[in-house]
């Protein structure tokens, strides 16, 4: 598990990179600067939670379920969060409104600290 979670980490900090580069460069001249933020804010969020996977598939801190769940969490926490973000964010270059999907900002939030409040609570209950 530690293999597949280090991995997808490595896999979701190159995308940040990659997206944030290309809102930095290729977006600028097409979004406002408010839609800009936005988009830099899935962005962020997808670089903190690769980080985070990171440290996940590297400690010793947690059980192998613990991982797996908290793991699966993050992953649909990004796709929801940052996801949505990304299409809200470039909606006048699309031409499609993406507004029904703003639902899933939020949600992609709450799996985001559902992950986070797992991990609090295996360092916590863990007796070493």
């Amino acid at each position: 598990m530690e293999r597949k979670i280090t991995a997808t980490a490595i896999i979701m900090g190159m995308t940040a990179i990659i997206l944030g580069a290309f809102g930095a460069h290729a977006l600028k001249k097409h979004l406002t600067v408010e839609e800009l933020v936005t988009f830099e804010t899935g962005v962020k969020y997808q670089m903190y939670h690769a980080l985070f996977l990171l440290f996940l598939g590297l400690t010793t801190l947690v059980t192998e379920k613990s991982k797996k769940t908290i793991f699966q969490l993050v992953i649909f926490g990004i796709i929801f969060f940052s996801g949505s973000i990304y299409l809200l964010a470039t909606k006048t270059i699309s031409g499609i409104d993406f507004k029904p999907l703003g639902i899933l900002t939020p949600i992609g939030g709450t799996l985001l600290i559902l992950g986070w409040a797992v991990l609090l609570w295996q360092i916590l209950k863990d007796k070493r």
